[in-house]
């Protein structure tokens, strides 16, 4: 008998991450993330699984730690992987000693044998490796690492360190002089020493050698069809630092480094290269701020020479298709993808993802006159995915498509997909990694809800905790531009099964319903949204579906930002949780890794420097005194997206004021808590904002809850 599901049921959960197709089409590879047995870590390791079903999927890597990157050799014999294995499996003599915390040579390229064998490690790279491609003819790859030399002593002697320990003497310097902007990331913290580029390795004995150099990173490596020749995306101007919302397509020539610039003007913003089968033409995404801070990514083609390298230069195929490829659909299981292109045989489609009416689908374009055509069709989210033109079992001229698909109540599994002409078939699953655990738990389906506010149609979605009149807690997605859908939010569903309804929608300013609305919150991120957010909660009250004596609002980051306004400015709640929030708006573009760039300006149009006194009246924190609401407010102390100076300065205020508030600091973990951060972190949180609610809206209590015996650890 199924049974409602609880906070460390997040614990058994196998998230399928990386689908990559082999170049025939007959097998798929992904990586498995599960929560490793200390629940303090996790665990990925590689799954080979045969697409025309005649053999269950079986795991190939060790998954000791995290095996992950698959991508198969153009001849489908080796699948390469990047994995930090090393520090298992490899004696520590035949590699540098250093302190664990200094070890930056841990993750490296290994290539595995299909037809039997372990896996070897190819790459030594002395500051490892975060992405490679094969080279088409299998004899190289391009990698993008942080190294500045191939071997540890020539990284060390370029970088003017010396590891020699010399008696008597102090420590060297560690102190950080830092002159650019963009220094540091949330998630990985200082990154000004840490600059990617791209270089070539041998693929038999692993010999690398630099091909790109600068001050910028260099990323996605792509190479062109005859293998001369690789594209990558770089932010190359002069004082890219402040203007981090641009971005370049840029070809380097293998053989004299050489590099041209493809995509060039002061407002370009395109990524995702890649390469038409004539070799001469580059797709991309991307756009020129058309839209400012809600500008969509369109599809475009540009020629691989350099030539339409200008401020107007480039074809837009999807100019009349209000689509928003590379939206960021919300979920706290599902790992959203970078979004990519891939060419049909011959280059007559190209392959993309976008959202639609709350829903992730695929979609192909035609690259003569700029058809658009949906090829998969439902309430689901499909979170990654990879394609194989030509090769086996997928009709002439036709493209085999692996790729994941998640919904509200199921975790992601592979599916497959073949197109050939003008047909296409019938999607068919091929994986099922959390039958177990979905067997025992009832998890709800969300009803599908409209509001329509000042003219716009406002799509929200109801998680039913039972019949008629109930407990409402309200959900705000962050971004602001990102969106809700048909995606599987296991905080949802938690607080469901204990006896309150969920409700959740994309106010103005969420992605996936064209430029105009995803821009609609231009210089109003309060006053706006906030109508179309409380349009919903009437109606449902309207209805007999929430009852309006106990309704609770929470959300995280920009959901953040818009629960403190909310009950800054209505009181009809009687509980709320801010998490990771920004309650001063001159200190989200002060402080943290988004600050100093010209987002402010794209969003708002000027900056808290420019117009102080505009940027107190956005802040939520100007209107603390009017909060009566009990209020939780949650904070990673290693957040550096939105630093925990806003949680600190909501807190003093409201405390000040005598206000029902309590803060809470989650230590170690970063603005990811809530999707990526520690296992039993996120499982404590589940608790946390279940309790939470559950005190004020179905126990009836006016108090704040009682504080836990242990706080801290102690």
């Amino acid at each position: 008998m199924p049974r409602p599901p609880r906070p460390d049921d997040m614990y058994r959960l196998r998230v399928a991450v990386e689908p990559r197709l082999s170049p025939d089409g007959r097998y798929a590879a992904v990586s498995l993330q599960t929560v490793a047995p200390g629940f303090d870590g996790y665990r990925e390791a590689l799954w080979l699984v045969p697409t025309d079903g005649s053999a269950a999927p079986r795991q190939v890597t060790l998954g000791a730690r995290r095996d992950h990157h698959p991508r198969f050799s153009p001849d489908g014999a080796t699948l390469g992987f990047i994995s930090d294995r090393r520090s298992l499996v490899e004696d520590e003599t035949s590699w540098p000693k250093r302190e664990p915390k200094d070890r930056e040579d841990i993750e490296q390229v290994h290539l595995l044998p299909l037809d039997g064998g372990e896996a070897r490690r190819l790459t030594d790279l002395p500051r490892g490796v975060d992405a490679f491609e094969w080279s088409p003819d299998g004899t190289r790859l391009v990698v993008v690492t942080t190294s500045h030399g191939a071997t540890a002593a020539d990284d060390d002697r370029r970088r003017g360190i010396d590891r020699t320990k010399h008696p008597g003497t102090p420590p060297p310097s560690d102190y950080r002089f830092i002159d650019r902007l963009d220094y540091m990331l949330n998630g990985t913290g200082f990154t000004y020493d840490r600059i990617g580029h791209l270089w070539l390795v041998d693929a038999a004995t692993g010999t690398a050698t630099r091909l790109t150099d600068g001050r910028a990173a260099d990323r996605e490596p792509a190479w062109s069809p005859d293998g001369r020749r690789v594209a990558f995306s770089s932010n190359r101007r002069r004082d890219a630092d402040i203007l981090s919302t641009r971005l370049d397509i840029h070809v380097v020539d293998v053989a004299t480094r050489a590099v041209t610039a493809v995509t060039r003007g002061p407002r370009s913003m395109f990524f995702a290269p890649t390469w038409m089968p004539d070799g001469r033409t580059i797709a991309a995404l991307g756009h020129r701020i058309e839209g400012g801070a809600g500008s969509r990514n369109d599809v475009w083609l540009f020629a691989a020479n350099g030539s339409d390298a200008s401020p107007t230069g480039g074809r837009n195929l999807s100019a009349v298709h209000d689509l928003m490829p590379g939206s960021g659909m919300n979920s706290d299981v599902t790992r959203g993808e970078w979004p990519t292109l891939i060419p049909s045989k011959g280059g007559r489609w190209l392959h993309l993802s976008a959202p639609i009416d709350g829903a992730y689908e695929l979609w192909r374009i035609r690259v003569t006159d700029g058809r658009l055509e949906r090829l998969t069709e439902g309430r689901h989210y499909i979170s990654g995915w990879h394609a194989v033109p030509g090769g086996t079992g997928h009709g002439r001229g036709g493209t085999r498509i692996a790729y994941l698909r998640s919904t509200p109540t199921e975790p992601p599994d592979l599916w497959l997909l073949d197109t050939g002409g003008a047909s296409r078939s019938k999607p068919r699953r091929l994986t099922r990694f959390n039958a177990a655990v979905l067997d025992d738990l009832d998890l709800r389906e969300p009803v599908e809800r409209h509001s329509s506010v000042d003219g716009r149609d406002i799509q929200g979605w109801l998680l039913p905790a039972g019949e008629g009149s109930r407990p409402l807690v309200v959900e705000i997605h962050g971004g602001p531009h990102t969106l809700y859908g048909w995606s599987l939010i296991w905080e949802f569903q938690i607080l469901v099964a204990a006896g309150m309804s969920v409700f959740y929608c994309n106010p103005r300013g969420s992605e996936g319903y064209g430029e105009a609305f995803n821009d609609a919150n231009h210089r109003d991120w309060g006053t706006g949204p906030t109508r179309d957010v409380l349009a919903g909660v009437d109606a449902l009250v309207e209805d007999g579906l929430a009852d309006p004596e106990r309704l609770g609002v929470t959300g995280g980051s920009y959901g953040g930002y818009l629960t403190t306004w909310i009950v800054g400015h209505d009181r009809r709640f009687r509980a709320a949780m801010t998490c990771r929030s920004v309650s001063d708006m001159s200190i989200l573009f002060s402080t943290g890794d988004i600050s100093g760039f010209d987002w402010p300006q794209l969003e708002f149009a000027t900056t808290p420097w420019a117009d102080p006194g505009y940027y107190r009246e956005i802040s939520p924190i100007t209107y603390a005194d009017a909060i009566r609401t009990p209020l939780l407010i949650q904070h990673s102390e290693r957040d550096i997206r939105t630093t925990i100076a806003q949680a600190e300065a909501l807190f003093t205020v409201l405390r000040s004021f005598r206000r029902p508030v309590r803060l809470l600091r989650v230590p170690e973990e970063t603005h990811e808590l809530t999707r990526s951060g520690t296992p039993y972190r996120r499982v404590e949180n589940l608790r946390i904002v279940e309790g939470w609610f559950r005190h004020f809206l179905v126990e009836g209590k006016r108090a704040l809850p009682p504080l836990p015996k242990v706080r801290g650890g102690r």
